[in-house]
């Protein structure tokens, strides 16, 4: 069997430029993230199969990575079914993990704990643009706070981040789980349809109201069910104030407190926001996790064409390993589409360190090479970063292969 050179399908090998960038990008995510007061830590990258597969992760649960018991453990000739092969599994995100870390560690942590995780996840999914299937992800959790300051402080904590980051003009998007069941009960859904037409709905962005509409008649649901539905977010559409529109016209259907919540986040994040972006209430968005319960939020940039990361409010999920619910919002960044973007762009890492080459001719005396060592040493002591390397036959190429790593000085020493 001979050897591959090129990594697996879905993930890559990150060169030295791109290395420098998400360094750049990681340190102004903590910096910012903590300066909000969020804590990091961290999880394993594999958890029990049974966290992963608990029916609250949606379309993920059909992308895990799964890993055969080993040892002893594993019995290829008696097998019965995958639960007597497997046992673990790839995280497919952070929260699942967060959640099992946060029922087994409560006591030791504050309350509301603010958790900051940056690690990579796996998804057996289909690779293109902006996804891979083992990616980075960056999250800030709030755990323990029922209130909406939860919301207000991730979505501040995201876009002052994000403005750090040079990006403008972008827009949050934001919905209640709750004001979707509102409008599905209203139009005349059973309960038990609502992830069906939420399926639906969620492909909105790419096939439009119509298709939309088209999609809920072949699933069989009711004509006026349906013309019922679509006229809601036709109403929204040209409503100056979409919310209000929606708290008058579904009445009871729509608790008050989802209403007033929802309009003192937005109050609250446009008094206090320190990037360019806007808040933009969209009744079309679902968010695929099935554990959300609340508020959800997504990060939409014209640069990408999509979403660059999101959220909400899952207050169910930690009762699933305590038995006891405790409020839980978070809020991720999509990581890998703003390392695409800032590529895209350009994007220089600013102030570096000054990076400067020593190039030593092969044969150089050991004597005086000491004396070179030394002289980088000191360098390095004032801030400077020094590259210690023999020059090679091709000198013209290996400054341009350096210079392109950010090296802007070259000092040669030579054997005379």
């Amino acid at each position: 069997m001979s050897l591959v050179k090129k990594p697996v399908n879905g993930m890559k090998d990150i060169l030295p430029l791109e290395m420098q960038i998400r360094d750049y990008v990681q340190s102004v995510i903590k910096d910012t993230y903590r300066s909000f007061g969020f804590t990091p830590i961290e999880t394993p990258c594999m958890e029990p199969i049974a966290n992963l597969s608990n029916k609250q992760g949606g379309e993920n649960e059909k992308l895990i990575f799964k890993v055969l018991k080993r040892g002893e453990k594993l019995h290829l000739d008696t097998a019965q079914s995958e639960a007597d092969l497997v046992d673990f599994g790839m995280r497919y995100d952070l929260t699942v993990p967060l959640a099992r870390f946060y029922a087994n560690h409560a006591n030791d942590l504050a309350s509301p704990f603010k958790a900051l995780q940056i690690g990579n996840v796996w998804r057996a999914d289909r690779p293109q643009r902006g996804r891979y299937r083992q990616f980075m992800q960056c999250d800030i959790d709030i755990l323990g706070e029922p209130s909406n300051l939860a919301e207000i402080e991730l979505i501040l904590a995201t876009t002052t981040t994000l403005g750090r980051l040079g990006f403008q003009g972008f827009e949050i998007r934001i919905n209640e789980r709750r004001i979707l069941k509102a409008m599905a009960a209203y139009s005349g859904f059973a309960q038990e349809d609502y992830d069906a037409v939420f399926i639906i709905l969620d492909k909105m962005d790419k096939i439009g109201m119509e298709g939309v509409a088209a999609q809920l008649a072949q699933e069989g649901f009711a004509k006026e069910s349906i013309e019922k539905y679509t006229g809601l977010f036709a109403g929204v559409q040209k409503a100056q104030d979409g919310i209000s529109y929606l708290a008058d016209t579904l009445g009871a259907y729509l608790p008050a407190d989802v209403v007033s919540s929802m309009k003192e986040i937005a109050a609250s994040v446009n008094a206090c926001k320190a990037a360019d972006f806007a808040l933009v209430f969209d009744p079309t968005l679902v968010r695929g996790m099935s554990y959300y319960t609340g508020t959800i939020f997504e990060i939409a940039m014209p640069e990408f064409g999509g979403s660059c990361g999101g959220g909400g409010r899952y207050d169910k999920m930690i009762g699933n390993f305590t038995g006891k619910d405790v409020p839980a919002c978070g809020f991720s960044i999509g990581f890998e589409r703003i390392i695409l973007l800032l590529l895209e762009s350009g994007f220089q890492v600013p102030k570096q360190p000054k990076k400067a080459a020593y190039l030593i001719e092969k044969g150089y005396p050991g004597e005086k090479l000491a004396q070179v060592i030394a002289q980088a040493q000191e360098a390095r002591k004032s801030g400077q970063q020094v590259l210690v390397v023999r020059l090679n036959k091709n000198k013209k190429f290996q400054k341009e292969q350096l210079a392109k790593e950010g090296y802007e000085e070259f000092v040669e020493f030579f054997n005379r």
